[in-house]
């Protein structure tokens, strides 16, 4: 038995899954004025993000069931103690982290969002799942929440965020990660620069796609 698997975490989260998969952004009021063109163009933008995260701040935009599944058994099998997240929205993801911190007799996890109303909902789930004293949530920007006061080793980096942000929350992150640590970047096709990246035979990484949606990155010595 794991703490993923067991109450309270367990009920809670299917309950997250439910209504992350009753949600509809594409549906939602907020982006009915855009097109999928301009959606995309917000999404790679470097600042017009602000815009489109802030028309889905009532959406989980939550990872899958099975990248959630997937950062619980990487943190584990890596044996993590400190993890570092770009994008908390409603914490989904953050509980799976923190339930292999549990499981792994403990660490830190350092998550950062933008819109304080996730964060709220964040910190409640968190709170919900017996979790929140493994977590540090941090409002505000990321390039600066993440510039400042991170572990000396990082052993799991997961970007979930502004996709256009992918590379410069890398450069921040990047000289704490220690040999063997993975990077998990969600939707990363809407990020190209950080795929060349990562999948440049010279970038210190070795990397795959997962799934559909996902690349995951190993740091090399």
């Amino acid at each position: 038995m794991t703490t993923l698997t067991t109450t309270p975490l367990a009920p809670l989260l299917d309950r997250l899954f439910a209504e992350d998969d009753a949600a509809s952004p594409a549906a939602s009021p907020a982006m009915a004025d855009l097109s999928a063109e301009e959606r995309e163009r917000l999404m790679r933008s470097r600042t017009g993000y602000l815009d489109l995260y802030g028309r889905l701040k009532d959406f989980p935009l939550a990872v899958s069931r099975e990248t959630g599944a997937l950062l619980y058994m990487l943190a584990r099998g890596c044996g993590a103690r400190m993890i570092v997240e770009f994008g908390t929205s409603f914490g989904i993801s953050t509980l799976h982290l923190a339930a292999a911190l549990r499981d792994n007799g403990g660490g830190r996890l350092i998550t950062t969002e933008f819109e304080p109303s996730k964060a709220a909902r964040a910190r409640a789930n968190l709170t919900a799942g017996e979790l929140l004293d493994l977590v540090e949530i941090r409002e505000g920007d990321a390039l600066q929440t993440l510039r400042t006061d991170l572990p000396d080793t990082i052993d799991l980096l997961l970007l979930d965020g502004a996709k256009a942000l992918y590379p410069e929350i890398l450069d921040l992150v990047e000289g704490r990660l220690r040999p063997g640590a993975f990077v998990v970047a969600d939707n990363a096709d809407d990020s190209p620069d950080y795929l060349a990246r990562v999948r440049s035979p010279a970038g210190g990484y070795l990397s795959t796609p997962f799934a559909e949606d996902v690349e995951l990155s190993m740091r090399l010595g």
